[in-house]
């Protein structure tokens, strides 16, 4: 089976699916990554100022990062970080259009369209605009992930709330999850934040223990046609 990722920025394909990713590939399944933003620039006033090297030593991280997951492939494009909602709609639609022809996933995993990040919530809404059930279109399940920072820190005060109703027990690979993440270390941070490796084991134990195994990821089905 074709599964792709769709990620807004470097890091939310292992915050929001990390696990789920390498257990597909183990299991012999094709996954593909795209990741639509450079990542970072927006922790400078003017996207400008960032330092290129090390824009581009984050997308080196991301590559190694899809290497480690054991994904089959990985698309990397420069959207403005945390800019999204500057860019055309339709431009954004048009790339997702774009890797569907390409790689022909039957499962598609997306941003969480009720997300704090801007990009996250365009990146949902591209996704379900490209993936719209025509004839002739691979898709047939599309998932919404979580990503710790901008999913909870929305406090469900955004249109839509996150609603988990799909998990992955990630038992054998929440390690290869957590050192993913310990890889992008510009994006990485220490305990209490979401994004440490302890607060990932933490949620991962919290999913876990609603479905009764030990760790998981949460996922909220948008569609599944049988």
């Amino acid at each position: 089976m074709n599964i792709l990722v769709i990620a807004a920025h470097p890091d939310d394909e292992v915050l929001g699916c990390g696990g789920t990713v390498a257990r597909l590939a183990a299991e012999k399944h094709d996954v593909f990554i795209a990741i639509l933003g450079e990542g970072m620039t927006s922790r400078y006033a003017n996207r400008q100022e960032a330092d290129p090297e090390a824009v581009q030593v984050l997308r080196k991280r991301s590559q190694e990062v899809a290497r480690m997951l054991g994904a089959r492939d990985l698309a990397m494009y420069s959207l403005p970080d945390n800019r999204f909602d500057t860019v055309p709609l339709l431009y954004v639609v048009k790339i997702i259009e774009d890797l569907i022809a390409r790689w022909a996933p039957q499962v598609v995993y997306t941003q969480h369209g009720g997300d704090l990040n801007v990009d996250h919530a365009v990146t949902f809404r591209a996704t379900m605009t490209a993936t719209r059930p025509m004839k002739g279109c691979s898709v047939r399940a599309v998932y919404a992930y979580e990503v710790a920072s901008s999913t909870e820190w929305a406090f469900q005060q955004f249109s839509p709330p996150f609603k988990p109703n799909a998990f992955v027990d990630i038992s054998t690979t929440l390690a290869v999850k957590i050192r993913a993440m310990e890889f992008y270390a510009s994006e990485s941070r220490q305990f209490p934040h979401p994004r440490s490796s302890t607060a990932l084991k933490a949620n991962a134990q919290r999913w876990g223990s609603v479905v009764g195994v030990p760790v998981a990821e949460a996922f909220e089905l948008i569609r599944s046609i049988q």
